[in-house]
């Protein structure tokens, strides 16, 4: 928890400009003017076709700064991907209590709550996919009032948004039930991260905890939940902590391999060690709507499981997937090399390593260390 809040509080400093510009959007169904806040990634418009997960934000006149640093030191390290941000204005003139109105009764948005809740779904979300390359991916995040009042977003047939970040929420009508009701109900993956702390109300502490129990019964393979439950923290300050571990909750199948994933899931495979480097990045993109290439560290993971295990047929389809990645670098023909050498077929990799040696580096792989590996063979 320490690490996240001080990655979070790095952020603050070390990306104090973002890419990040003021807009208003007309409300027909508010009848007003609202002013939102826009982070766009730093590639942005650099690649044709490349769309990003959309993190919308509740309350975004003070949470969009610590979100939008969060993302964008976690991307400097390539643990997080790029997130187009946008923080909706809820202070004065505006009233967030009113526009998270909802009824007693049912629990369902009424008055201006109501016409809150259509101007995002049916007004802003259309408006922003107009504009901007977004991904299939949405997120909401909200505190306090807002964050029980973006549940109603999944009380919806199809809902709207993949993922929820949920800070010490304070829970509309009957929510502790209704909220696992529809998450169990879900055919579709989603995400669903809930805090407190401490320092929150009692009465809000106690309802945020039985929705807690009745989450981690919900029996929904589509389903992923976190719970923080925060130490030493105010209402206020669980937000600083939220942020990091909700975002690493969400975005953990994009991070590259790390040595745990490596020991723990890859090396202890009988088999089909390129199978799961393919199926990491087919969940990435099925998941969160972004086709990458390849990481080269990821391809050195697998390389090195399959030295350990032995299982050196599988360069063969490691060459071929670097191929795809990598057309013209000289990963492809250094894995053929390998598969040849470690299947005792000295001249014919003696030949893949010179083949390397005309294309281009990549990552440590060199035109010495090719020649270096083709005079090995001989």
């Amino acid at each position: 928890m320490k690490k996240y809040y001080l990655l979070l509080v790095l952020s603050l400093f070390v990306f104090p400009v973002f890419a990040q510009k003021t807009d208003t959007i007309h409300s027909e169904k508010l009848n007003e003017d609202r002013i939102i806040s826009i982070s766009l990634p730093t590639s942005y418009g650099k690649e044709k076709n490349k769309k990003y997960p959309l993190l919308l934000l509740l309350d975004g006149d003070y949470l969009f700064e610590p979100f939008a640093g969060a993302l964008k030191y976690g991307n400097y390290w390539d643990d997080l991907p790029e997130v187009i941000v946008v923080g909706i204005n809820q202070s004065r003139p505006y009233d967030r209590e009113l526009e998270s109105d909802v009824d007693v009764q049912n629990g369902l948005p009424i008055e201006k709550g109501a016409k809150f809740f259509d101007f995002i779904g049916m007004e802003l979300l259309p408006a922003l996919e107009k504009k901007y390359a977004i991904a299939p991916f949405k997120i909401i995040a909200g505190h306090d009032v807002t964050a029980g009042f973006m549940n109603l977003f999944l009380y919806k047939d199809v809902p709207v948004f993949d993922a929820y970040i949920s800070m010490s929420p304070e829970l509309g009508q009957e929510m502790e039930t209704r909220i696992p009701t529809r998450l169990g109900a879900i055919k579709k993956p989603v995400f669903y991260y809930q805090s407190t702390a401490d320092g929150d109300l009692k009465k809000m502490q106690e309802r945020i905890k039985t929705l807690d129990v009745n989450l981690k019964a919900t029996t929904n393979s589509n389903l992923y939940y976190q719970f923080d439950d925060f130490k030493n923290a105010s209402h206020y300050s669980l937000v600083l902590f939220s942020i990091p571990n909700a975002l690493y909750h969400i975005f953990g199948a994009y991070q590259p391999i790390s040595s745990t994933e490596f020991q723990e899931k890859i090396v202890t495979l009988p088999s089909d060690y390129v199978g799961y480097l393919t199926k990491k990045y087919d969940i990435i993109e099925k998941s969160y709507g972004i086709k990458m290439p390849i990481r080269i560290n990821d391809f050195t993971a697998i390389e090195a499981a399959i030295l350990k295990n032995n299982a050196f047929a599988e360069f063969e389809q490691l060459a071929s997937l670097a191929k795809k990645s990598y057309p013209r670098s000289m990963l492809s023909q250094y894995h053929m090399g390998m598969f040849y050498e470690k299947t005792g077929e000295t001249r014919k990799a003696s030949k893949a390593y010179m083949n390397a040696y005309n294309m281009d580096s990549i990552g440590s792989l060199t035109k010495d260390f090719m020649l270096e590996k083709a005079d090995q063979m001989k």
